[in-house]
């Protein structure tokens, strides 16, 4: 009978994608020796970009199998007690027995060596259990966040407070920077909230698996795997085995985003035309949207600061919350930027609607710093490119990031954001784009940038740190 890996990621663009790399990355390094099915959720939160990206693997990698649940609906009103995250945490849950009846399909037909789950797909691991398959979790963001979240019931114990309240208050974590309790992932500031408890039992069950896999690498994250390694993350079980296999991204060409072909030739074309490391590159992710008065902000900022740039504009939210598993709609420039804004920096700036293919345009000669949200998956394009940052995160675990990246990795600056409401004014971003682009501190961020980027490459070498983990990785599952 052949032998199955079975993904399951979480809803979400950047949960999917990673999730499916690593899926290309198990078949091309083990000569096919596994069959690789991902199982995805269908309903609410599926969003265009997630469509696209899985409709291009789908035609170019026809080795990986698909497997779409059936569409499920939530409820989808918030209370004081159920946020956002806590309903995107019910609809994980609500598929629950799809994910049993996919398992029991495709092991008629295969033997299944490992169930890989995402964090926030936790309820799964009981299903597995019961039908004798052994789990292992696949960690979308880096070592240093999921030191935290082994050491998460440790940090619970100690207060009975929510952090919201804490607002004074650092919170530390093993092999990491003290962190802000303030800036811990939203659906962990209120003790009140369903999604804080969902958290802790997520955090809670990563002990029991047969083992985390990591999109990460050991040169990155020196200090996090150490904590974790030594077993303080975990003081009162064992930690299982770890798997650093990072980086993974997807291709240039595998990133396809609504904003269609043409504006990402003209913006590749742009920046071919500009000078070797003057373009400071600003984007936010597929969630990353600001305020009208933050966007014009910005504007001034980049204005003031005299460099060129390429700035990705998305609309602001409406209506309060925005919907973090939806991407958004092309942005009217003229009426969100100052007027005369797009005139005054033609030619030296290019303010693009929406999205931009970030890994190509990373690894473009004429970019010379990047001003990010610093969520994973962007934070590894700049490792790889070899291109210094700029630290503006704006929720999930991005704030705890940010410390690691400026504290630990030193690859970033920090922007200084209002505690009151995280707004920059014109005045700081204009400060840390010229610190980025023509201070000493900058040129040394970029000299480390390109030596992290060798790191990068040598963690995939034949003998590299990476390449061996997914070998041990891939022997323990034929083992069974």
């Amino acid at each position: 009978m052949k032998e199955s890996v079975v993904l399951y990621p979480a809803p979400g663009t950047g949960h999917v994608i990673s999730m499916v790399e690593l899926g290309k990355l198990i078949l091309n390094h083990h000569n096919h020796q596994f069959l690789v099915t991902v199982l995805l959720t269908t309903g609410h939160f599926d969003n265009p970009v997630t469509t696209s990206y899985i409709s291009h693997i789908s035609q170019t990698n026809p080795s990986i199998t698909f497997h779409h649940f059936p569409s499920i609906s939530v409820c989808l009103d918030t209370s004081p007690h159920r946020s956002g995250p806590a309903i995107a945490f019910e609809f994980i849950r609500l598929n629950d027995p799809n994910v049993r009846h996919a398992l029991q399909s495709i092991s008629q037909t295969s033997t299944i060596r490992a169930l890989v789950i995402d964090f926030f797909c936790t309820s799964a691991l009981q299903i597995a259990s019961d039908l004798s398959i052994p789990t292992y979790y696949f960690c979308t963001s880096g070592a240093a966040v999921f030191a935290a979240f082994l050491y998460l019931p440790t940090i619970h114990n100690q207060t009975t407070k929510s952090f919201k309240d804490l607002t004074t208050t650092l919170l530390h974590f093993p092999g990491l920077p003290p962190i802000r309790a303030s800036h811990m992932p939203r659906p962990l500031l209120d003790r009140n909230d369903r999604a804080y408890h969902d958290m802790l039992y997520f955090a809670s069950h990563l002990p029991k698996s047969k083992g985390l896999i990591m999109n990460t690498f050991e040169a990155l994250e020196p200090r996090a795997i150490k904590a974790i390694a030594e077993g303080i993350c975990v003081p009162d079980a064992p930690t299982p085995p770890i798997y650093y296999v990072g980086p993974l991204m997807a291709d240039s060409d595998n990133r396809t985003g609504e904003g269609g072909d043409g504006g990402a030739s003209n913006c590749l074309s742009w920046l071919d035309a500009q000078p070797s490391r003057s373009v400071v590159f600003l984007c936010f992710g597929s969630w990353g949207a600001f305020s009208a008065a933050q966007l014009k902000e910005i504007a001034n900022g980049l204005e003031k600061s005299g460099h060129r740039f390429l700035w990705v504009v998305r609309n602001p939210p409406t209506g309060g919350n925005s919907n973090l598993f939806s991407a958004a709609e092309d942005s009217d420039l003229d009426a969100l930027l100052p007027e005369g804004f797009l005139d005054r920096t033609q030619g030296r700036g290019l303010v693009i609607s929406s999205w931009a293919p970030q890994v190509a345009v990373l690894s473009r000669e004429s970019v010379g710093g990047f001003v990010t949200h610093c969520g994973w998956n962007s934070v590894l394009e700049a490792v790889c490119a070899g291109v210094p940052m700029v630290a503006w995160p704006l929720y999930a675990e991005q704030h705890m990031n940010k410390a690691v990246l400026v504290e630990d990795m030193k690859l970033a600056i920090p922007m200084e954001q209002s505690d009151e409401n995280g707004f920059v004014s014109a005045t700081e971003i204009k400060k840390r784009v010229k610190e980025l682009m023509d201070s000493e501190e900058g040129r040394a961020l970029r000299r480390r940038s390109q030596e992290m980027r060798e790191s990068a490459m040598a963690a995939w070498s034949e003998f590299g740190s990476s390449m061996t983990a997914l070998t041990e990785l891939a022997q323990s599952w034929k083992r069974g």
